[in-house]
């Protein structure tokens, strides 16, 4: 089953995803792919892993989300991945972005048994960004969110904390 928690900064996603996750098979994985660039973002870091339960192992990747993916998902039978936003970010610095795409797509469509709960940024819901580069970051996020929704058995949609149901297969 793929689960797919969209929503915007702040919204409660996370902590959604991370109730899926407990209702899912045990042992679960969390797969978080942020890394600290500044010292809010490190905070920020910090007080997810205060909130999450400290059995729940956690892996952090960068663009190598999709080798991880194939890696991981035998032994544990529920993974949570945080936030795909960030590792599509870090496939743009790296240049690997197509590349990255076209892996994580295949993982998706050959994921087979287990639980896997994406958590994303839903976007296009504010003003236009002004910069080029934004807007193209932005219009790629979409597409990404878009495809794996076609994929995705559920997805949810999270604002002001309320889950909203999107899609149930």
């Amino acid at each position: 089953m793929i689960i797919l928690v969209l929503g915007g900064n702040k919204s409660g996603k996370s902590d959604f995803a991370l109730d899926l996750l407990a209702d899912a098979p045990d042992p679960g994985v969390f797969i978080a792919t942020g890394k600290a660039k500044d010292l809010e973002f490190r905070e920020q870091i910090r007080q997810h892993r205060t909130n999450r339960a400290s059995e729940i192992e956690v892996i952090e990747v960068s663009e190598d989300l999709p080798q991880t993916l194939r890696q991981d998902k035998l032994p544990f039978p529920s993974v949570l991945v945080d936030s795909l936003d960030y590792w599509l970010f870090a496939c743009r610095e790296a240049g690997q972005e197509a590349e990255k795409l076209q892996e994580f797509m295949e993982v998706l469509e050959n994921w087979g048994d287990g639980t896997l709960i994406l958590v994303s940024c839903e976007t296009g819901l504010g003003p236009l960004p002004a910069g080029s580069a934004v807007r193209a970051f932005v219009r790629s996020l979409g597409a990404l969110n878009q495809r794996i929704a076609v994929v995705a058995d559920q997805v949810f949609l999270v604002a002001a904390g309320l889950p909203l149901t999107l899609k149930q297969g």
